[in-house]
């Protein structure tokens, strides 16, 4: 035991939330286990916690203003890996108070709040008599760049959709990462509810979080964190050069060269293929994230009506490889890879 003190003193600081959480043997096997059964596990970020009976079971509630904020996981350093916990929600809001409810798991947090991947739930949207609502029953986000009202404006249905979910139930939820991509799975069902390729975040680690909304009670309970191997994955790649871009559309394929120069954080360039020749191209770049934008000469021949279309690409590039999503506005939406040339 004293050997142990003098040679592992930085592991005594940094093993007894796991332990308190789980066994050492797990802790070694890189899976942790939360019991929630006090709040010295969390490190609370504008986020009150309490241990309290819910359901039939010993559960942390979470509450909290309108300010951002959520309750760490001590101990938490995830890249990639599954995520499994149990959720459930009660809103406190006056009746006649619409409040489908907001309750999730953040993923590659930073621990003062500042930028995280989240994944929530809202419960109240799951049964709506309105079909747009009730695809907003799951949702990714990515703050604070890519909040959900940024996605849903420019990529509509794409980061949400529905999931049979209830109020004052406890719902599994499983979330699966890996790489640039992750996975939302809800009360054990092999086919994930919604799936994100191509997380927004610009942090590829972080901790895990709990994550609740004003004018409601987030419960949470069993949770399990289990690590795996990260891909060889890294930020920074630049997007300057010569690409072959492949589009992968609901009208059908385009294929196109992209030729772009970087400024700092600014691109610029030209699209020559299927959508025109030597289209201006102008964009962002953002530690290897870029988005792109063009106007495009929609061909005839194809569905839609032809003409002057504006064409969107976001996505990442690593080294010599490039992946993200496509649209043209009002006339097909898809994916799009792209190789660097020579």
């Amino acid at each position: 035991m004293h050997r142990f003190t003098q040679v592992g003193s930085r592991a005594l600081r940094l093993f007894p939330v796991v332990l308190a959480c789980g066994s050492f043997a797990q802790a070694q096997s890189n899976v942790q286990v939360f019991a929630l059964n006090n709040t010295t596990e969390l490190a609370l970020v504008r986020t009150k916690a309490e241990i309290v009976e819910y359901m039939g079971r010993k559960a942390v509630r979470l509450t909290k203003d309108m300010a951002d904020g959520f309750a760490m996981l001590r101990g938490t350093d995830f890249q990639d890996g599954a995520i499994e916990a149990d959720i459930a929600l009660k809103t406190t809001t006056p009746p006649g108070v619409r409040m489908p409810g907001f309750v999730g798991i953040a993923f590659r947090a930073r621990p003062d709040a500042s930028r995280y991947e989240l994944f929530y739930l809202r419960p109240g949207n799951s049964n709506s008599d309105d079909q747009a609502m009730r695809n907003h029953s799951v949702q990714y986000t990515s703050e604070p760049d890519f909040p959900w009202y940024n996605l849903r404006r420019a990529w509509p249905w794409l980061y949400e959709a529905h999931a049979d979910l209830a109020m004052e139930t406890w719902t599994k939820v499983r979330i699966e990462v890996k790489g640039r991509s992750a996975r939302l799975y809800v009360n054990g069902s092999a086919l994930a509810s919604l799936v994100v390729d191509g997380l927004k975040g610009q942090d590829l680690r972080g901790g895990v979080a709990l994550w609740g909304y004003a004018g409601e009670e987030a419960y949470f309970s069993n949770v399990r964190i289990t690590n795996s191997t990260a891909l060889p994955v890294k930020n920074g790649s630049d997007a300057s050069g010569t690409w072959q871009v492949n589009l992968s559309s609901d009208v059908g394929p385009f294929q196109g060269t992209l030729e772009l120069k970087r400024d700092g954080r600014k691109l610029a360039g030209t699209w020559s293929g299927g959508l025109g020749n030597a289209c201006s191209v102008s964009g962002t770049w953002r530690d290897g994230y870029v988005e792109l934008s063009f106007r495009a000469e929609w061909p005839s021949g194809r569905l839609g009506n032809p003409g002057d279309a504006l064409a969107t690409l976001a996505g990442w590039i690593d080294i010599d490889t490039a992946s993200g999503r496509m649209r043209v506005e009002g006339r097909a939406d898809g994916a799009w890879t792209g190789t660097r040339k020579p």
